[in-house]
């Protein structure tokens, strides 16, 4: 990548870890050329010893590398000392991160008992927002600094999208470009006294925004020549299907371009679910060092730090404003004598078919169906059907063609294939490719076509050979999510040669839309995993919230733990359902506090009515 204004990684074409500094976390290193390291958070009373200690040796068990735990007072810093005694004596040595907000006191009493601190910029000059002043910030820090210095203890800078300083908002609002000056302050303070255990966070629960807020930093640290490790992580992700491939599209976009140093995949679950799903996750892309060769992009032709979609014509409601299509294969559903219409779709179904075979009963297809050139010809009894071409140059030498759609499979790793193409008529590409680095390769094709002014809408196609579902879940968020990340696309086709067929992958591919901000078509929950300020059953919780207003198409409602973080991260939700204290809860309408301390036999009805009340409800 030659032209460095657009840099945010080592080669947008070549598979390769950005280099870093090297942080050592206790006696493992972090960064470097060193592997993409685990962790988690424990959700217990950090003061409960017994309790945090048993929790963290599930997550070591599991398989990660550090455990995070909330620090809320200097009593609960001060535990740290008998959590991490009773670990190495039932012989658990990972390191451990204290996690702070707030009280710089606390964070300098755990750094001397723990391996890390993580800090939040926003919570550290909070005390001084208003007076727009930082000398003061600047000198807590500073003596944090040196106390980390004394005790070889690293900091991990978090910045979290929700609680930016009063200081930063007023200059930048909640925005990517005021997530990376909030981090870069610190950084600078950390250079000034020739500090270097550091590494960055910038989290958000909007993979855009997490993705360009990343990026950014990025750049500007390779601007400066000064490359610390990076923390990756969506914030409040939710559970499920929901949580795996919101956390796979936003971290997968990084991690495919080389980026990301440690990850946690926050999930409203147990803390030691997290560990497999982000160890599927980095070892996805471990494999990516030896893909074949792409050819170089010379000058990114879009703005990977802001969001806009790829210009291109509008057919058929493919491509122009249109949000992206989900097509579906239904081949074998007519090869079995089944159609497709009999699934049980549950209101999710996909916009088009593809099927390599004419369907026996036309009649009963309710959607538009993709049918091989050859099939097509002699499909007249389907209505609504459409030809895929194998190539561009059987499109070409075709007697006939459809007077309203074609489509053409291409290979993405021949961009040459574009220099013949001279008419934008009725025409959609299914690309793919048989590269491991998919995300470079689709990328370099989609690029050279917005290089080359060629507004033909473009469907992603990628066939998967997956059983099961959790596998299939992380691998195609992280491989598809980062392309409509960048609106780049127009459409995605996932197949699955597993045992994983319909409608499985149609909400799949659907939820990764969704995830990417580019195609609401359901409820989006936002939820945190849950930390040891919780006081309520936060999984029982957001399982009575979503099943009360899943229905809600469109709606953003947050279920939070705590309302430390829980006000700021769920910034961009329309409803907030926020744990109080014990037995209590706060409900929010977007940023504003609409009702306070309701008892939580209580607090689901009257959320429901909050809802009505602004019109917001639907049977």
């Amino acid at each position: 990548m030659e032209n460095t204004e657009y840099r945010f990684c080592e080669d947008i074409t070549r598979y390769k870890r950005l280099s870093t500094r090297t942080v050592y976390v206790g006696s493992i290193p972090l960064g470097g050329d060193y592997p993409v390291r685990i962790q988690s958070m424990t959700n217990t009373d950090t003061g409960n010893t017994k309790a945090t200690v048993e929790q963290i040796k599930k997550i070591a068990d599991s398989g990660a590398d550090f455990v995070r735990m909330t620090t809320r007072t200097i009593k609960e810093a001060e535990n740290l000392r008998s959590i991490k005694q009773q670990l190495q004596s039932d012989g658990y040595s990972l390191p451990l991160v204290a996690d702070v907000h707030f009280n710089p006191k606390i964070a300098e009493t755990a750094a001397k008992l723990v391996e890390k601190v993580r800090i939040n910029p926003g919570n550290y000059s909070l005390k001084h927002a208003q007076k727009g002043e930082f000398t003061e910030v600047k000198e807590n820090f500073t003596r944090l600094i040196d106390i980390c210095k004394t005790h070889k203890t690293a900091i991990r800078i978090g910045v979290n999208h929700g609680s930016l300083s009063q200081r930063i908002m007023d200059e930048y609002g909640d925005t990517p470009k005021g997530m990376v000056k909030s981090a870069m302050e610190f950084l600078r303070i950390c250079e000034e006294n020739n500090f270097h255990q550091v590494v960055v966070s910038l989290k958000s629960s909007n993979t855009r925004v997490m993705v360009q807020a990343n990026r950014l930093l990025v750049n500007n640290m390779l601007s400066k020549g000064i490359v610390y490790p990076l923390h990756l992580g969506v914030t409040e992700a939710g559970e499920g299907e929901d949580g795996r491939i919101k956390s796979a599209v936003g971290i997968g976009a990084l991690l495919a371009d080389g980026v990301g140093d440690t990850i946690r995949v926050s999930l409203t679950e147990a803390p030691e679910k997290e560990i497999p799903v982000a160890k599927t996750l980095a070892d996805h892309f471990i494999r990516l060092e030896k893909h074949k060769s792409i050819n170089k992009i010379n000058e990114v032709p879009f703005n990977p730090f802001e969001y806009s979609k790829r210009e291109t014509i509008s057919l058929e409601k493919i491509g122009g404003n249109n949000a992206p299509i989900v097509i579906s294969d239904i081949s074998t559903l007519i090869k079995n004598d089944t159609s497709p219409d009999k699934l049980e779709w549950k209101g999710n179904e996909p916009d088009m078919y593809f099927s390599e075979v004419i369907p026996p009963e036309p009649e009963e297809i309710k959607a538009s169906v993709i049918l091989p050139f050859e099939s097509w010809l002699t499909a007249s009894s389907l209505a609504l059907s459409y030809p895929a071409f194998s190539s561009y140059e059987q499109y070409s030498e075709a007697s006939k063609k459809s007077d309203h759609l074609n489509f053409i499979f291409i290979q993405a790793d021949q961009p040459e294939i574009l220099e013949q193409i001279n008419s934008t008529d009725n025409l959609v590409f299914i690309i793919h490719t048989d590269n491991k680095n998919y995300v470079a390769a689709q990328r370099r094709f989609l690029s050279e076509m917005i290089r080359r002014k060629i507004k033909i809408p473009v469907i992603l196609q990628r066939i998967y050979h997956e059983n099961q579902l959790e596998t299939l879940q992380i691998k195609a968020s992280a491989e598809n999510g980062p392309v409509f990340v960048d609106g780049l696309a127009e459409g995605l086709f996932v197949q699955n040669k597993g045992n994983i067929g319909d409608p499985e992958l149609t909400n799949l591919s659907l939820g990764i839309l969704q995830a990417s901000r580019i195609r609401i078509f359901k409820t989006e929950f936002i939820s945190c995993p849950g930390c040891g300020r919780t006081q309520f059953d936060l999984e029982e919780a957001v399982k009575a919230v979503r099943e009360r207003t899943g229905h809600l198409k469109g709606l953003k409602i947050a279920v939070m733990g705590c309302v430390v973080n829980g006000p700021g991260e769920m910034a961009d939700a329309d409803y907030g359902y926020v744990g109080a204290g014990r037995g209590k809860v706060f409900l929010y309408k977007n940023k504003t506090l609409i009702k306070k301390n309701i008892p939580e036999e209580e607090a689901l009805d009257e959320l429901v009515e909050l809802i009505k009340a602004n019109g917001d409800w639907k049977e």
